[in-house]
């Protein structure tokens, strides 16, 4: 990931009373893991889930914010995007993002930069972080030993952000190789419109319980059981939320699922994204 650093400019280091809020967004664990580690070492910061935050709105007086993401499809998701008018509001002093991938950050938060400024809003900072992938489609996650090093590579790379968000420092967001730039943007504006009907590829085999959870799970509620059936109904977001925390293993996409491992992050647990 390239950055033009001659740009970095550092502000003074606000003191530790400062009260941070983080926006996250997650399906199966690894925003929320990476959000909760950020407010580990930065202290006095609030976590709010932005399902959450589209029920339970209220005034929010943080004069540092910070947005922790997934990188879907090479972009930045929907529901982010849908997220930036509320903070309009908000008017923040300092706006900082974190996404998680699974080593594709590509042009994501040079998107997000750039929505940001059309709505009046200045991203600060924008760093990627590298963690298992949870497109289980083109895959699984990778084994133990590979989950475990890049855990902890992220930790170390938490850390590094937490400095420099205590600096406030100002500088050009990460990003990938101009390759990605131009090969995989072009693939998420052709993709973008058609998220909401790839949940046509989900489909359920015969270990399926109805028990139930993928449809409590769904941010987007656009799961539901009818009879012992479940219906998908061309709202998704592809968070894959479903296919990953479903006990059984019974929830597929495709052809290849069967043969590939779930994942979800091994420190969150279902009842952490269903509050």
């Amino acid at each position: 990931m390239k950055n033009n650093y001659s740009d970095v400019q550092v502000s003074p280091k606000g003191n530790q009373t400062t009260k941070i809020t983080i926006f996250y967004f997650s399906g199966t664990g690894n925003s929320l893991w990476a959000a909760r580690a950020l407010a580990r070492e930065l202290g006095n910061t609030e976590l709010i889930s932005m399902v959450d935050w589209d029920i339970n709105q209220r005034n929010i007086d943080s004069q540092l914010i910070g947005l922790v993401f997934p990188v879907h499809i090479w972009g930045v998701p929907k529901r982010v995007l849908e997220f930036l008018d509320q903070l309009q509001a908000m008017s923040p002093d300092y706006i900082f993002a974190v996404a998680n991938n699974a080593g594709q950050v590509s042009n994501t938060l040079v998107q997000l930069h750039k929505v940001m400024k059309s709505k009046g809003l200045v991203l600060s900072s924008g760093w990627s972080i590298v963690m298992p992938s949870n497109y289980i489609p083109w895959g699984g996650p990778g084994s133990s030993e590979k989950q475990n090093e890049l855990f902890a590579a992220a930790r170390i790379k938490i850390s590094d952000i937490v400095q420099e968000i205590n600096r406030r420092v100002k500088k050009p967001v990460e990003k990938g190789p101009l390759w990605q730039r131009i090969v995989f943007t072009w693939l998420y504006k052709l993709s973008f419109p058609h998220v909401p009907e790839m949940d046509r590829k989900f489909w359920v085999d015969d270990r399926c319980n109805q028990c139930g959870l993928c449809v409590q799970l769904c941010p987007k509620k656009n799961i539901t059981m009818l009879g012992e059936k479940l219906v998908w109904e061309n709202h998704c977001e592809q968070c894959l939320a479903c296919i990953q925390w479903c006990p059984q293993e019974a929830l597929q996409y495709g052809k290849k699922t069967p043969a590939y491992s779930r994942y979800h992050h091994p420190e969150i647990k279902v009842k952490d994204l269903m509050k």
